[in-house]
């Protein structure tokens, strides 16, 4: 039974007149254009692709290759981005021009699939760990310390920083151009690390700035105060110098 040739209707009015040999499927079998004989070959016309025979219903699956290409040259996209309707594939299969395609498209029984999102969710976690201190051991590192950050930049950065923090400092009047020169050229001297070194040292010469200030209007007050004392003990003095003189001088007239 299995040996039977299996023809429909449909299978009468594809075979070719000049055909003389049956094309025989055999059930659940799964066929391939190229695994048919000639005469199964010149039947199929080459027009689909796998031809399946179930319980004596012969299942054809048309070719839409050619369909494919023409869609992505209307859509303008790869043959990979098109999408066509399998519940319409002989309407599909039937269209054989740019016209029919546009037409398809219209009716939306070809689609063109939209791009497919590139997540950055894992290369923003990546990133927030390597912020962390991960990923960056010896083992990912490439080149020495030098290649992977020049200790010039490093540098230039650094003088950057302080001379922009020195000059705001200047321009707001937090510090005058003398302090100003001798802190720019101690930072040129390497005297400073950091920023917050800098922001220390400053608070520190203001401070003894202020604390040198006192001093120096309270040595002012004193010597100011002991002046005055010398002024009143002289005049003091110079009183009494003159009463005694007056009281000899009454004496000896008396």
């Amino acid at each position: 039974m299995s040996d039977m040739p299996i023809r429909s209707s449909i299978e009468q009015d594809l075979l070719p007149s000049h055909s003389t040999e049956a094309a025989i499927f055999r059930p659940s079998t799964v066929y391939t254009f190229e695994s048919l004989n000639l005469t199964e070959k010149m039947w199929m016309g080459g027009a689909f692709t796998l031809v399946m025979v179930v319980m004596g219903v012969m299942i054809i699956w048309p070719n839409l290759r050619s369909q494919k290409r023409l869609a992505a040259a209307v859509l303008k996209c790869g043959e990979r981005k098109i999408w066509l309707d399998p519940n319409e594939t002989t309407e599909i299969g039937n269209a054989n021009s740019r016209a029919n395609i546009r037409k398809l498209v219209k009716d939306g029984l070809v689609i063109r699939k939209p791009a497919v999102m590139h997540s950055r969710s894992r290369a923003r976690e990546h990133a927030a760990s390597k912020r962390a201190g991960r990923h960056t051991g010896a083992g990912k590192r490439k080149g020495t310390a030098e290649a992977r950050m020049r200790t010039t930049v490093i540098w230039m950065r650094r003088q950057r920083v302080l001379r922009r923090l020195l000059r705001k400092y200047r321009e707001s009047g937090k510090i005058d151009k003398h302090l100003y020169h001798e802190l720019y050229v101690s930072a040129k001297g390497n005297t400073f690390k950091h920023k917050r070194a800098l922001l220390e040292h400053i608070h520190k010469a203001k401070a003894e700035a202020q604390r040198e200030k006192v001093l120096a209007d309270q040595a002012e007050a004193r010597r100011a105060a002991g002046k005055a004392a010398r002024a009143r003990r002289a005049e003091r003095v110079e009183q009494k110098r003159n009463a005694a003189f007056e009281a000899a001088a009454e004496e000896k007239a008396e």
